[in-house]
């Protein structure tokens, strides 16, 4: 499968502004690229690019007053299979957990367990330890907060959705984290493309998506809390402890979002072709 996927994001400067941006395709996803048209900004401006501490890529840039805009355009291969299911897999002891994972297993800004660890342990301490352990997660958190678009809060955390019962897809996927942390199960935040691909299309501007990852059985599995099914054509931008680690844009002086524009859908061979030139394959 193809999957035609980019944004374009213009932000207005009052004055010249530095920026971190996280808005490149994943390197975990960079053999996949098969044509692209790299990240640019109008007017064009030095892009320096550097890996963070989670193995994402940041680009800086210096915005001059006034509107820049960033886009991007890529095509990249996908299996075209749903989230890998793997019902049997087994919670590792944390004696056993990997250096590397530990870190996913502290509380974290968005994602507070020592507020949650009594709540965690009450709802899931009876469900068998592993996979059936995070799904029953899943499943609560689904079921405990109202998806909608005016509900998002950039303050709230995971005790506040699980409190308040509503929230946007971070909300979703801080609550599982979090629950899924005071269990001793690490979990990871991860954030990128997800189109409506083998669902029904939603009437709703498309956004970047949420979700999460835990270790389970020597290896990483994708869970969905919002939409609690395993779902077709996620490509990652980036992962970390919680959306503070992964924002998509850092700004370090005032400015205003005057558009944001998300696409990614299931593509074919004429989509190697833009309207004002083809896109750059890649080797």
């Amino acid at each position: 499968m193809l999957i035609r996927l980019g944004f374009e994001i213009a932000y207005r400067f009052v004055q010249p502004t530095p920026m971190v941006v996280m808005l490149d395709i994943h390197g975990s996803r960079a053999g996949d690229v098969v044509a692209s048209v790299p990240l640019h900004t109008d007017p064009a401006v030095p892009l320096r690019r550097y890996r963070d501490e989670f193995g994402n890529t940041c680009v800086r840039l210096h915005a001059p007053a006034g509107l820049l805009v960033l886009a991007t355009d890529a095509v990249v291969r996908d299996s075209g299979l749903p989230d890998r299911q793997q019902p049997d897999a087994m919670q590792v002891p944390v004696e056993a957990l990997p250096e590397d994972t530990l870190v996913f297993l502290r509380g974290s800004r968005y994602c507070e367990t020592d507020a949650l660890m009594q709540y965690a342990w009450d709802h899931f301490g009876h469900v068998p330890a592993g996979w059936a352990r995070v799904q029953s997660i899943c499943d609560h958190v689904h079921a405990a907060i109202e998806f909608g678009y005016p509900h998002a809060d950039a303050t709230r955390g995971a005790a506040r959705a699980l409190e308040e019962g509503r929230g946007v897809c971070r909300d979703f996927a801080h609550a599982a984290i979090a629950l899924c942390r005071c269990m001793n199960i690490p979990a990871r935040y991860c954030t990128g493309y997800l189109g409506d691909i083998g669902v029904p299309p939603v009437d709703a501007p498309m956004d970047f998506s949420a979700w999460f990852e835990v270790w389970l059985d020597g290896d990483w599995y994708t869970f969905d809390a919002r939409h609690n099914v395993p779902r077709i054509g996620r490509v990652l931008v980036a992962r970390g402890r919680d959306a503070a680690d992964v924002a998509i844009s850092s700004t370090f002086g005032p400015n205003t979002l005057e558009r944001f524009e998300i696409h990614t859908w299931e593509a074919g061979p004429e989509s190697l072709d833009l309207g004002n030139g083809p896109l750059r394959c890649v080797a």
